[in-house]
């Protein structure tokens, strides 16, 4: 089998890319080593779920996916609000505010996946392979050979890792990895609760870690929220062994929510937190995009949205390459997506790592700074206006997948 491009792993961001690329001309190959069949549930609320920003939505609106995702289901929200745990420090963020009709969805990863490969089904330039489990990646004339656990040979111009935050790709093709361990776990699962959200997305700092609602709406009802709740693994692994009423009382005291307002605990799971940016994004006919490339704490929800700016560029970059004649796994054309895209990326992987071991600290001039610094921004409009862009995905040139729309 031969292919302009291989993508490996069909989650949200490999998917999209394949769609993207496959919409253009290209003819693509997306593999995934587990199944590709429709795994979101009207009845039954994903646990993982990722903060859409209004410049990812739309990348999605152009790839004809955000209407799959609509009519599964989706939340927005307009406000946000993040404080100091340990201190009074405090901003809050109002959509109206920059005349925004959201500052974000909270969307499904299930049912952004289902949307996508529902996408992907009718596109006529992209192959479903599943389940292909890449076992080898080599140089071959003209791009690389993809050898897979059944026996079947691959050859693509150009190969993508989309396999996450544990690439084998990476591995494969020794690209190599930056590993930090953080010595945190998140604890992730959905809450329903007794007072109505009302639209706002709520984080607050303490010195175990962040603790972060996103609000969700499920049949019209806005007293159900996914949890991301960030702490040492000594701790998680305690909070993980309670009962739902026992750990309902600990979120509700570290939340600082009466202690009847947490209603039912849905299942929890247990994620360790590591840090990783590879040491390379490309070679010779192999290219990393989203985790597979970079993954960071969650406390920002920035994840998916990265992978997605990851991808805007690579198709930017791919477009132009095919256009002037250029070979796609060239190590030329991928340096430029390279170089577009890694500066971003290390500088989100920072300050993540900046706010977690801030915020984390007991030094009494830095909790003062931390206070102050927090206060000064919240009482600023200038400086609120000026974060809830760069929240919001509209940061430095975008790739024109990510643009706005011109006004009609």
């Amino acid at each position: 089998m031969t292919f302009d491009m291989a993508i490996v792993g069909a989650g949200p961001v490999g998917a999209a890319l394949a769609l993207a690329l496959g919409e253009r001309g290209f003819d693509v190959a997306l593999l995934d080593a587990g199944s590709m069949a429709p795994g979101w549930q009207a009845e039954r609320i994903d646990a993982r779920v990722s903060a859409i920003t209004p410049a990812s939505q739309r990348l999605l609106e152009r790839l004809g996916v955000w209407s799959g995702v609509l009519d599964r289901r989706l939340s927005p929200y307009t406000r946000m609000r993040v404080w100091d745990g340990e201190g009074s420090g405090e901003i809050a963020f109002d959509a109206a505010e920059i005349d925004a009709p959201a500052l974000g969805h909270i969307v499904e990863n299930s049912a952004l996946r289902d949307a996508l490969l529902g996408r992907l089904e009718a596109c006529d330039g992209v192959t479903l392979l599943a389940p292909a489990r890449v076992t080898a990646c080599t140089p071959a004339a003209g791009g690389r050979c993809l050898e897979l656990a059944d026996g079947r040979l691959l050859h693509a111009a150009l190969v993508v890792g989309a396999d996450g935050a544990r690439s084998r790709l990476r591995e494969l093709t020794g690209l190599g990895c930056h590993e930090y361990d953080t010595g945190q776990s998140a604890i992730v699962t959905t809450v329903h609760h007794r007072h109505d959200h009302q639209g706002c997305a709520r984080q607050r700092f303490m010195r175990s870690g962040p603790l972060a609602f996103l609000p969700l709406a499920v049949a019209g009802r806005r007293q159900v929220s996914s949890i991301v709740w960030s702490l040492d693994n000594a701790r998680a692994e305690t909070l993980s062994m309670l009962d739902d009423e026992a750990f309902s009382r600990e979120l509700a005291r570290d939340f600082e929510l009466p202690a009847d307002d947490i209603e039912g605990i849905e299942a929890r799971h247990v994620f360790p937190l590591t840090q990783r940016h590879a040491q390379r994004y490309a070679d010779e006919g192999v290219v990393l995009v989203g985790d597979a490339a970079h993954s960071l704490h969650p406390l920002a929800g920035q994840g998916v949205n990265l992978g997605f700016h990851d991808i805007a560029v690579l198709t930017e970059e791919l477009e132009r390459a095919a256009q002037r004649g250029a070979a796609l796994g060239d190590l030329r054309v991928l340096s430029r997506y390279s170089r577009r895209r890694r500066g971003d990326n290390a500088l989100m992987l920072t300050l993540m790592d900046a706010f977690r071991l801030g915020f984390g600290t007991t030094a009494p001039l830095v909790q003062v700074v931390r206070n102050a610094g927090l206060s000064i921004t919240g009482r600023s409009a200038l400086a609120r206006r000026f974060l809830m862009q760069q929240a919001m995905g509209d940061r430095g040139e975008l790739p024109a997948l990510m643009r706005p729309f011109e006004p009609v």
